[in-house]
């Protein structure tokens, strides 16, 4: 009888065991899951040259009677630039477009975005709609370019220094809430 005894509580160990393993697992996972920041996933090409890229224009955007040009890695150099690559498609560049608008004001930076898997009419109606801050529209129809800059999904912005270099890799939309973080970013890339 004390045998018997003795087993009921291995037994129900056994079966509590389980149990308990899947609680501490959920418990990890959730922890982890909440803890994580998506924008401050490492960037490998973080202090490396610009990817060597050549994107043709968005065909029929024009500004102040002028055709937007594309552009490549070469035409990055010379002055600190904002890289924003979007798509008409997606919900949080509309979100974060006032944003880039306002930085397309200031005269000491350039802002050009990468149109990344679009329906050129699309996109040419999203600038129409909420106005185009950038300088040049390189058209990435395949999203070739936008993986050899490691992008993991639109919107993802760069600030690249007047030397070509990658100093900065905002993944997700601005907003208000990051908006200050980046242009301090901005502010600690040397100018030309």
């Amino acid at each position: 009888m004390a045998e018997m005894a003795a087993a009921a509580p291995r037994r129900r160990l056994i079966f509590l065991l389980p149990v308990l393993v899947f609680v501490a697992l959920a418990g990890l996972f959730v922890f982890r899951l909440g803890d994580g920041d998506p924008s401050r996933i490492p960037s490998a090409l973080i202090g490396k040259p610009a990817p060597t890229f050549a994107l043709q224009p968005l065909e029929g955007l024009m500004a102040s009677g002028k055709a937007v040009p594309g552009f490549s890695n070469e035409d990055l150099k010379g002055k600190v630039t904002v890289v924003n690559v979007w798509a008409s498609w997606c919900a949080p560049c509309r979100q974060e477009h006032p944003l880039l608008v306002e930085l397309a004001k200031d005269p000491t930076i350039r802002v050009v975005g990468i149109n990344q898997k679009d329906n050129p009419d699309n996109a040419r109606r999203f600038l129409g709609a909420l106005g185009n801050p950038f300088s040049a529209v390189g058209v990435d129809p395949n999203g070739r370019a936008s993986i050899d800059w490691g992008v993991y999904g639109v919107p993802e912005t760069f600030i690249v220094g007047p030397d070509g270099t990658i100093r900065h890799k905002q993944i997700g939309p601005l907003t208000p809430e990051n908006f200050g973080s980046f242009k301090e970013k901005l502010r600690q890339t040397p100018p030309a």
